[in-house]
């Protein structure tokens, strides 16, 4: 099994993420949290996958974007993540929009970053025809 490494450095405005073209800060005042992050993750993570189950149903599309709204716990003192909702924004023919919305329940089986949440986390996939 092979290990992957990330290494964050201090900087000066907290804990950064180094980059070629400049590190990346995470912190919220800065640009975006670790909790941002994380849902960030599951959202790019969540429209590969589904990119991806488009592609091999050999569906047309266009992908606009995708919006995530997410809720924190706020009855924990840490405040963890409650649930993360998955809005994909895209173009597909009327004929192939069932199928479409039928790829979403494959997203999370093959989806590493949704996988690695806590299994209190719920994460509901949208898809939104434009």
């Amino acid at each position: 099994m092979t290990m992957d490494k990330i290494k964050l450095v201090q900087g000066t405005k907290g804990m950064e993420l180094p980059l070629d073209t400049g590190n990346w800060v995470m912190l919220r005042e800065e640009g975006y949290s670790p909790v941002q992050s994380l849902v960030a993750a599951v959202g790019a993570c969540g429209a590969y996958v589904f990119q991806s189950i488009l592609d091999s149903s050999r569906i047309d599309y266009t992908f606009k974007d995708v919006e995530i709204n997410y809720e924190r716990d706020e009855a924990i003192k840490s405040e963890p993540v409650k649930s993360i909702e998955i809005n994909f924004y895209l173009s597909v023919s009327e004929k192939d929009q069932g199928r479409a919305e039928r790829g979403l329940k494959l997203i999370g089986k093959h989806c590493p970053v949704m996988q690695s949440l806590d299994p209190k986390i719920e994460v509901i996939e949208k898809v939104h025809f434009i």
